[in-house]
């Protein structure tokens, strides 16, 4: 006699079922990034935003960095993206095709620029914008992942 023929509920999956789930939902880079905008969404941007002391806060935006309450007035916006990317990624909605692309391709020219102009080798700046250019090309060509869903 199985569960649902005694008249109990059936098992739930547990939560390793659910992660193993989830993997398999989006290449494991993406899941990758997923969990990496629910991290920054759910941990480090409230920390910034309402622990950190406004004296250490720094933001980057275009490789140009804000210090002070130039950066705490900013990191709204970048929560807000990370927030978007985090339920973007989860849902696979077909906005984040260009969006996390573009924004990443962004990410790849502010390394670039933030080297060049807080010291730093331009080597160092060329190859940390070059590693920002791998998960870019790879989120333009995953268009087709994008869906409604």
């Amino acid at each position: 006699m199985d569960a649902t023929e005694s008249g109990q509920p059936p098992p739930r999956p547990g939560l390793r079922a659910a992660f193993v789930r989830d993997w398999g939902r989006r290449p494991w880079w993406m899941t990758l990034m997923w969990y990496f905008c629910l991290y920054m969404t759910f941990i480090y941007m409230p920390y910034d935003l309402f622990i950190k002391p406004v004296a250490e806060d720094q933001e980057v935006w275009f490789g140009f960095m804000l210090k002070g309450w130039a950066a705490k007035a900013t990191e709204p916006l970048h929560w807000a993206i990370y927030a978007a990317g985090a339920y973007g990624f989860w849902k696979m909605r077909p906005w984040m095709w260009p969006w996390a692309a573009i924004y990443v391709a962004q990410v790849a020219i502010a390394m670039g620029v933030f080297t060049l102009l807080y010291g730093g080798s331009p080597w160092m700046g060329a190859i940390a914008a070059a590693v920002f250019v791998v998960p870019t090309v790879a989120l333009w060509r995953a268009r087709p992942r994008f869906r409604e869903g």
